[in-house]
């Protein structure tokens, strides 16, 4: 039996692709395990999976001060040896990364110990963590054609985003059980990704009343960030975070709001779910999800936002507009060349096995 490590945390982006690796991994007769940090959300999110899941010291590489960055430099350190141990335990044949800070000593103890490295790049210019890995690297796969030219030559592939196909086959009759909506109005869900989204939440809270007018609405909006305020208010749903329905509430909705992500936009593409995209501003980002939204804008298949620009009235009318052009984003979705990212992802690792 061939073993694979999977690694990656820090946010949903960086532990969802790895889980829609699974299933294909274990039919191909893969024995997975995941290392991640002690308490970061990826534990969570694995251990309900069943995988075996080990913990180790986990720093942050920031790009400005703080005066952890005197300490995490040691954090590091330590997850570096603590990843060197678990690697000469599990004995895998290969390791495959989706990036967060916690990948770092878990690329660089397997460059250690000569074990191969897959790592996956979604957004469309490298983060800082993945571009440290880079060089232990054996192939760097990622989502956008625009990529390939940022990846060091010979070991780029250009995969797409593996979708967990469960997302493939939600059902819209559940998803009313679950919410309790009745299923007159169109449904506009929101996505502010795990963490949340205050600009998105903010904007959709001020324009309830006009939203409603026309939606039922599903808010997903982060731990620690619902409104009590808001609850009972009718044809308003709000969740900090959802799991195992998102499925059935992709299914369920009609347009959707989301921050750019590189996943989450292409989950939406892979569903042809109508979106306006409101990336995460340059100011508080390397700008990465501006650049994913603007290509995907550029292919038809969202519409966006700078975050700057929204207010309630725009907010508003752009996913009026949306919702009433939906037809034409749907079908620029179920045109474009989406890969199989799950299948070009598990046949090089096992191609890289042996």
């Amino acid at each position: 039996m061939k073993k694979i490590v999977l690694t990656g945390g820090g946010t949903a982006g960086h532990v969802t692709p790895n889980i829609a690796l699974m299933p294909r991994l274990k039919e191909m007769g893969f024995e997975i395990s995941y290392i991640g940090s002690y308490n970061g959300m990826e534990k969570e999110l694995i251990e309900e999976t069943g995988i075996p899941y080990y913990g180790i010291a986990s720093g942050k590489l920031r790009r400005y001060f703080s005066w952890q960055n005197f300490s995490d430099p040691f954090r590091v350190q330590k997850g570096y040896h603590e990843a060197v141990a678990l690697l000469k335990k599990l004995q895998p044949d290969i390791v495959f990364s989706k990036g967060g800070f916690v990948s770092v000593p878990v690329v660089g103890a397997a460059r250690h110990l000569h074990i191969p490295v897959i790592i996956h790049e979604s957004d469309m210019t490298p983060g800082l963590a993945n571009k440290l890995s880079f060089s232990a690297a054996t192939k760097i796969c990622c989502n956008f054609p625009e990529t390939l030219k940022t990846l060091p030559e010979g070991k780029a592939v250009l995969s797409g985003s593996p979708i967990r196909a469960e997302l493939l086959h939600g059902s819209r009759e559940e998803a009313l059980k679950f919410t309790g909506l009745d299923g007159e109005k169109p449904v506009l869900m929101i996505v502010g990704g795990s963490l949340g989204a205050v600009a998105v939440n903010n904007a959709v809270r001020a324009a309830l009343p006009q939203l409603l007018e026309t939606f039922d609405i599903v808010h997903l909006c982060g731990k620690g960030k619902l409104d009590e305020s808001l609850t009972g208010t009718p044809g308003y749903l709000q969740y900090e975070y959802i799991s195992k329905e998102m499925a059935d509430l992709f299914a369920l909705a009609d347009v959707v709001i989301s921050r750019a992500g590189a996943n989450a936009i292409c989950e939406l593409a892979a569903l042809a779910i109508p979106n306006l995209l409101i990336p995460l501003s340059a100011a508080a980002s390397r700008g990465d999800q501006i650049l994913n939204a603007r290509s995907f804008e550029k292919q038809g298949y969202s519409v966006v936002l700078e975050e700057e620009q929204v207010n309630s009235e725009l907010l508003v009318s752009t996913v009026k507009d949306l919702y009433d052009n939906r037809q034409q984003y749907i079908d620029a979705m179920r045109s474009g060349s989406h890969s199989d990212g799950v299948r070009v992802i598990t046949d090089l690792i096992a191609e890289l096995c042996g």
